[in-house]
C-alpha cells in the first residue's frame, strides 16, 4: 500500500461497496480505482479486498439476498444529493437513489472547509455519513459528483430500433435507450428529464427512464426549459412561501420617515416588470456646485423575515434568473412585481440611502433611513434620454426641471469622481432577443448604451458604497462585492494577444483600471477594438461576494456591496438586514445566526450567481442559433476573435453569435498555428488568419437545442468550395497535398461544431 503522505486514503470496504451500487453501469476493479485514484502497489491490496467481499457474501448473489434483511439503515458512504438550505444556513441532503415508499431520511451535509468544491442545490456528492437519529444522519462529502452522470436532458426519439434520448448537452457522446414502459407519456420529439437506470445498458448504451416531460423541443420557449433544468436552477416555489407571499399586506406609516412627497421616480427598462430602485436629486444650499440625493430602495427584508419559508427559498435560489422568454424569480410574484415593486402612485415600504456629495462628485456624509414613499412616475431609460436630448414627451415634459434635470447634474458631478479615481470602462455589447406572441425569435439586436443608463448606474453605485462603509464603520457583517485584480499570468496572455494585434502594452508594470482603460482609450478607433475589450474582460477575476473586503477592482473603490436590488438579489437582503440591526431600525434586521453563516452564504450565493449566468448565456446562444437556423446559407460579416488549433471562433456582428470555423474547411493550404501571435498561416500560399481579422462567413449549421453554430469562410468568387476532408496535414494532423485554394469540392459539415 502506497505511504505517500499525500496519496489518497485506501478506500473502506464501505466506500467501494457504495461506489459499486451507485455506478449506473458495469464496474470493475479499473474503474474502482481510477474512481479512489488508486495507483501502483494500490491495486495489489484493491485486489485482495474485492476478494474479501466476494467471499463474504457482501456484493453479487448473496449480497442480494442479505440486503432483504436490512434494518432501513444507510449504508457508512451514500451518494446524496443538495435538495435545499434549512433555516440556519446548512446544506440539507437526501439519498440520491431513494425509491423507497416512506419518506427518505435528512442528512445534514458538513462540508469540509479544506474542500476545493462549492456546493449548491442540485449537486450530488458522494458523502461519508453518520446516524444521528432514526430519521436523520450528517454526511460528511468525499467528492463531488458529476450531475451528468445521474441526470440526462435530452429529446425524445423513436426509431425502428425502439425509442433513444438524444441529449442535449454537446459534451455528450452517445445516445440514452429509453424503453416504453420508461417513457411515462412522452411523445416523439419533446424534451424529457431523464435518470439512469442503475446497471441497465444494451447495445454499448445506457437506458433511462423519464423524470418529467417538458414539451414539444420545437417550441422556441423550449429552449429557456433546457437552462432551467440543465442547471439546476429552482422554479417551482413550496406552498408555504407561495402562502407567506399570498399573506402579504400594504404597510403604514408607522415609524417610519414619510417621502411620499418627494418625487421619487424609477428608471428601468421598458420590458420590466419589477421596480424595486427609486431616485430624487436637488442642488445642496450648504454645498456649492454639490448636491443632495437619495435612492429609495424597497424593503423586502420587511416581508421577506429571516428563517421563514419564503427566506429559505430566497437564499435557495440564491437570484433571480432572466431570459428573453421568462423569469425565474428569486421572491414569488405577489411580491416581486406587487408589495415590493415601487408602482408609481402606490405607497411602499422602503430603506433610502440619503447622501450628500459635493461639486466633484465625492461623497461627503450619508445617512439610511426607513421609510415609506410613492413613486411619481415610473420612466423608462429611452423616455429619459429623450427628455435629456430634448424630445421629452407628455410625462417627462412635466418633470424635466423638477426631476430629471437635477438627477443629470448630480450624474455629471459623480462621472467627475468616477473619471478622477480611474475606473475601468468596458464597452460589450449585450444582444438582446426579439421575440413575438408566439415565442418565436423575429431578430437579435444591440441594446443601446444610454447615458440615461450611465446615471442610473452612477446612482447606484453611491449607495452600494455608502452601504458599504456605513457597516464597516459600525464594524457590522456585511456582504461585500469583491472584484480582485487580475491574475498576473492572464495579463501576461493579454499582454501577448495585444502584441499578436500590433497594439503594445508593457509586460511587468503594476495593473491599476485605469491602464486598461488606457488601451481601450488608444484603440477605440480601431477595427480591433470590440475584440480589445473582450479580451481585457476575459483576463479578470470574476466577481464574487465575500464577508472579507479585499476591494473592488473593475470600479476602483476600496470598498463596495450591493444594496440596491434585494427583490432579485439576497445579497442585497442580508445588507439590507445588517443595516436595520446596526442602525436599530426594526426587529427584523440580520440574526445572530444568519451572522455565523455570513461566510458559507456568501460561497452559495456567489454560486448561484455563476449558475445563472451560465443559464442566461446558454439561453441566449441558443435563441441566437434559432435564429439563425432559419438562415442556413446566408453570408454574415464576422471578426475573429479566436485562434485556435482546431480552427477559427468567429464572432458575428450583427447578432454576437458565436461560432467555428474548423480547421478542415479553411481554404485549402497546411495550416501552422503561432499560439503567441494568435495567427494560422498557410505554408503554401501564404494565407493569413489573425486575431480580430474582419471576415465574411456562411452559416452552414445552426442548433437550437445545442446553441452551436458552424460557419465558413467566403471569400472571393471561391464562396461554393470548401476543401475536402483528409486533404491537407496542419499541425493538427490533417494531410495536404499542396492543392490551390479554392480548388476542392464542397463538402457538407457533419460534425458537431465546438463553441469558444
Amino acid at each position: 500500500m502506497a505511504t505517500d503522505r499525500n496519496s489518497p486514503p485506501f478506500p473502506t470496504k464501505e466506500a467501494v461497496l457504495d461506489f459499486i451500487e451507485q455506478s449506473p453501469g458495469a464496474v470493475g476493479k479499473r474503474e474502482i480505482a481510477r474512481a479512489f485514484n488508486l495507483r501502483g502497489n494500490d491495486k495489489i491490496p484493491l485486489k485482495q479486498l474485492l476478494k474479501e467481499l466476494k467471499e463474504e457474501g457482501r456484493f453479487g448473489r448473496e449480497a442480494r439476498q442479505k440486503k432483504n434483511n436490512l434494518d432501513g439503515r444507510l449504508p457508512p458512504v451514500q451518494v446524496i444529493e443538495i435538495t435545499k438550505i434549512d433555516s440556519d444556513g446548512e446544506l440539507i441532503a437526501v439519498p440520491a437513489a431513494w425509491e423507497e415508499e416512506h419518506p427518505a431520511p435528512m442528512i445534514y451535509v458538513l462540508p469540509d472547509r479544506k474542500s476545493k468544491f462549492d456546493l449548491v442545490v442540485g449537486d450530488r456528492v458522494l458523502a461519508k455519513l453518520k446516524r444521528l437519529d432514526n430519521k436523520s444522519y450528517q454526511g460528511i462529502p468525499i467528492r463531488k459528483l458529476e450531475a451528468a452522470q445521474l441526470k440526462i436532458l435530452g429529446i425524445y426519439q423513436i426509431t425502428d430500433e425502439g425509442g433513444y434520448v438524444k441529449p442535449v448537452d454537446k459534451k455528450a457522446k452517445k445516445d440514452f435507450i429509453l424503453n416504453p414502459e420508461y417513457a411515462k407519456d412522452a411523445k416523439q420529439g419533446e424534451l424529457v428529464l431523464c435518470e439512469i437506470r442503475k446497471g441497465r445498458s444494451r447495445k454499448g448504451l445506457k437506458e433511462v427512464r423519464v423524470i418529467e416531460t417538458l414539451g414539444e423541443i420545437n417550441s422556441p420557449r423550449a429552449l429557456s426549459l433546457v437552462a432551467i433544468h440543465e442547471r439546476g436552477i429552482p422554479n417551482v416555489f413550496p406552498e408555504e412561501a407561495i402562502q407567506e407571499a399570498e399573506d402579504a399586506k400594504k404597510t403604514e406609516l408607522g415609524k417610519r420617515t414619510d417621502l411620499r412627497d418627494l418625487p421619487l421616480v424609477t428608471i428601468d427598462g421598458a420590458d420590466a416588470r419589477d421596480f424595486d430602485d427609486a431616485v430624487w436629486a436637488e442642488p445642496d444650499p450648504d454645498n456649492e456646485g454639490g448636491w443632495k440625493i437619495i435612492v429609495a430602495i424597497a424593503d423586502v427584508s420587511h416581508y421577506v423575515r429571516s428563517n421563514s419559508p419564503l427566506d429559505n427559498e430566497a437564499q435557495t435560489r440564491g437570484n433571480s434568473t432572466y431570459f428573453a422568454d421568462r423569469v425565474v424569480p428569486m421572491l414569488p410574484e405577489k411580491l416581486s412585481n406587487g408589495w415590493c415593486s415601487l408602482k408609481p402612485n402606490e405607497d411602499r415600504p422602503c430603506l433610502a440611502a440619503q447622501m450628500w456629495i459635493d461639486a466633484d462628485g465625492e461623497l461627503v456624509k450619508h445617512k439610511f433611513i426607513r421609510g415609506l414613499m410613492r413613486s411619481q412616475a415610473r420612466l423608462t431609460y429611452e423616455q429619459v434620454q429623450d427628455a435629456l436630448n430634448g424630445s421629452p414627451d407628455e410625462t417627462t415634459s412635466e418633470l424635466l426641471d423638477t426631476v430629471i434635470k437635477p438627477l443629470k447634474g448630480a450624474y455629471d458631478a459623480m462621472l467627475r469622481a468616477r473619471h478622477k479615481r480611474g475606473t475601468l470602462e468596458l464597452e460589450i455589447p449585450e444582444f438582446q432577443v426579439k421575440m413575438d406572441e408566439q415565442g418565436e425569435v423575429t431578430d437579435i439586436v444591440k441594446r443601446d448604451r444610454l447615458d440615461s443608463h450611465k446615471l442610473i448606474e452612477e446612482f447606484m453605485i453611491m449607495a452600494n458604497v455608502a452601504a458599504a462603509i456605513e457597516l464597516e464603520s459600525r464594524q457590522l457583517p456585511c456582504m461585500y462585492r469583491v472584484h480582485e485584480a487580475p491574475d498576473p499570468v492572464k495579463i501576461e496572455g493579454l499582454a501577448d494577444s495585444l502584441h499578436g494585434m500590433g497594439i503594445k502594452f508593457a509586460k511587468g508594470q503594476v495593473i491599476r483600471p485605469k491602464v486598461l482603460t488606457q488601451v481601450l482609450e488608444r484603440t477605440s478607433d480601431l477595427p480591433e477594438a470590440k475584440l480589445v475589450n473582450e479580451l481585457i474582460l476575459r483576463a479578470q477575476s470574476q466577481a464574487r461576494y465575500d464577508p472579507t473586503n479585499q476591494g473592488h477592482f473593475g470600479l476602483a473603490l476600496s470598498r463596495y456591496a450591493h444594496f440596491t436590488s434585494p427583490i432579485r438579489r439576497y445579497s442585497d437582503l442580508m445588507v439590507h438586514r445588517a443595516l436595520i440591526r446596526g442602525l436599530k431600525l426594526g426587529k427584523d434586521g440580520l440574526t445572530s445566526a444568519e451572522e455565523t453563516k455570513f461566510n458559507d452564504i456568501a460561497e452559495h450565493i456567489s454560486a448561484t450567481e455563476r449558475r445563472s449566468a451560465a443559464a442566461e448565456r446558454d439561453t441566449v446562444n441558443r435563441f441566437t442559433a434559432s435564429f439563425l437556423s432559419h438562415k442556413i446559407g446566408t453570408i454574415f460579416p464576422g471578426k475573429i476573435n479566436g485562434v485556435h488549433r482546431a480552427g477559427l471562433f468567429i464572432t458575428l456582428d450583427e447578432t454576437g453569435a458565436d461560432g467555428l470555423v474548423p480547421m478542415s474547411h479553411l481554404p485549402d493550404d497546411y495550416y501552422i498555428h503561432d499560439e503567441k501571435n494568435h495567427t494560422l498561416t498557410g505554408r503554401r500560399w501564404g494565407r493569413e488568419f489573425h486575431l480580430g481579422e474582419k471576415v465574411m462567413v456562411r452559416i452552414m449549421e445552426s442548433n437550437p437545442v445545442s446553441g452551436g453554430v458552424a460557419l465558413r469562410i467566403v471569400e472571393g468568387d471561391d464562396d461554393e468550395l470548401v476543401p475536402p476532408k483528409g486533404n491537407r496535414r496542419s499541425r493538427t494532423g490533417h494531410k495536404s497535398r499542396g492543392k490551390k485554394p479554392g480548388t476542392s469540392p464542397n463538402r457538407s459539415l457533419n460534425k458537431r461544431p465546438r463553441r469558444k
